[in-house]
């Protein structure tokens, strides 16, 4: 039986970037909207069985009111804190299941969070997060289909999905941690409350994508570097004495910033960090708290999670008659 899990974060498009930019505000019923899109486009794929993380805001169980008969729905079995490590977590016991694919609602954080736990499942990210690179902007039904028909093999899965980079964050003595879309080095000593949101506070920065229509830092990165390549990276040095661009930084919100240095990076090119007494910062979120002494080191890869391409997805299940000729073949 095909199952499907689902991951939503309740916290997500809700930081404190509401109150020092134009950040929308995605509120609980959108996100139970959304979910009950998903579940309407997984069962009309003819998948039987998914999976939800439970979270304190309870937006699968509201979810699941009101789902196809048709779908065996249940909410994982796990303790959970309202923290990232909770996304993690699920997205472990998740693969470990052997999910098809794993929708996730929710940011770059989210993703990040997922991707430590997912391993080689295909994610089908829908943003509602805040400075989003990583996860899109899909309809929940359309991104339910994609998620269906990957999960169970009604299109060529690697012909619909990509892998992309991510950095590697080493820190002696800790796990090795991830970025899927940029790392930042702030000279705040505490993580405090976490989302990025002044430039002025920022000393370095490591960015992996970038779009035209990026937002955030990683908006700062397609200015310097816009023809980023799939093996490419972008470090900077914040500072005057080199060039400068202006970005959207946040919603609403342009910034001049001066750069003193910059270089592109390819994979597996490693970058020191040791100036102390900073944190670091993973897309968007301080997570890491460096001491006087405290080193880094920040490593491009190319092992990224694999990623499905929702218009790819419904164009090839369209292309070879899934959607035609009567009822999908059952799922076994």
């Amino acid at each position: 039986m095909t199952t499907v899990g689902i991951i939503a974060n309740p916290a997500a498009g809700k930081d404190i970037r509401r109150m020092v930019a134009q950040g929308r505000f995605i509120p609980n019923h959108e996100k139970v909207n959304t979910l009950r899109r998903v579940l309407a486009g997984l069962a009309a794929t003819g998948v039987q069985r998914v999976v939800m993380m439970p979270d304190q805001a309870m937006l699968c169980r509201a979810a699941i009111e009101g789902a196809s008969p048709e779908l065996e729905t249940y909410i994982l079995d796990m303790v959970f804190f309202n923290e990232e490590e909770d996304s993690t977590k699920a997205a472990k016991l998740m693969a470990e299941m052997g999910v098809g694919a794993l929708v996730t609602l929710g940011g770059d954080g989210t993703n990040r969070a997922v991707a430590k736990g997912s391993g080689s499942v295909p994610l089908v990210p829908i943003s509602t997060g805040t400075n989003n690179v990583f996860p899109v902007l899909v309809e929940g039904t359309v991104a339910g289909l994609a998620a269906g028909v990957v999960a169970r093999g009604l299109v060529d899965v690697k012909s619909v999905t990509s892998v992309g980079k991510l950095w590697e964050v080493h820190v002696p003595g800790a796990p090795l941690d991830i970025a899927l879309v940029d790392v930042a080095v702030s000279k705040e000593r505490f993580v405090g409350a976490r989302a990025i949101w002044d430039l002025d506070t920022l000393a370095e920065l490591f960015v992996a994508r970038s779009l035209p229509t990026g937002i955030g830092l990683s908006a700062i990165g397609f200015r310097v570097l816009p023809s980023m390549g799939d093996d490419e990276g972008v470090y900077m040095r914040f500072g005057g004495g080199g060039t400068s661009v202006n970005a959207p930084v946040a919603p609403g919100v342009m910034k001049h910033v001066p750069i003193e240095h910059w270089r592109p990076l390819k994979v597996g090119e490693p970058v020191k960090v040791d100036r102390g007494n900073c944190t670091l910062a993973l897309d968007g979120e301080r997570s890491i708290s460096l001491s006087a002494k405290g080193t880094a080191e920040v490593v491009l890869s190319d092992k990224g999670p694999p990623v499905v391409s929702v218009e790819a997805a419904i164009r090839q299940a369209s292309l070879s008659g899934v959607f035609t000729g009567g009822a999908l073949p059952p799922d076994r």
